[in-house]
């Protein structure tokens, strides 16, 4: 049985990834966009970290996605 956190994680740095590249943005100028640290920025995408409401917001913001919009797609995601 799959972890509920486990598919979060996994959506989390999915859209996070696609969001990233299809603005054509590199991980450090996403995380000087949003004020995060690269490393950070990566562990999200490899599902190494925990995405606190906050950081998820900042990164939204930087991609220029409304956060709730953001929260709809991930819930898509994990009903997939």
């Amino acid at each position: 049985m799959v972890d509920s956190a486990d598919l979060l994680n996994g959506a989390i740095s999915e859209l996070v990834r696609e969001h990233r590249l299809a603005r054509g943005f590199s991980q450090e100028h996403l995380a000087s966009l949003c004020g995060l640290d690269r490393t950070y920025i990566s562990s999200i995408e490899r599902k190494r970290s925990n995405v606190s409401i906050e950081a998820l917001a900042k990164i939204a913001d930087a991609l220029g996605v409304n956060p709730s919009e953001l929260l709809i797609e991930l819930t898509a995601l994990i009903e997939r």
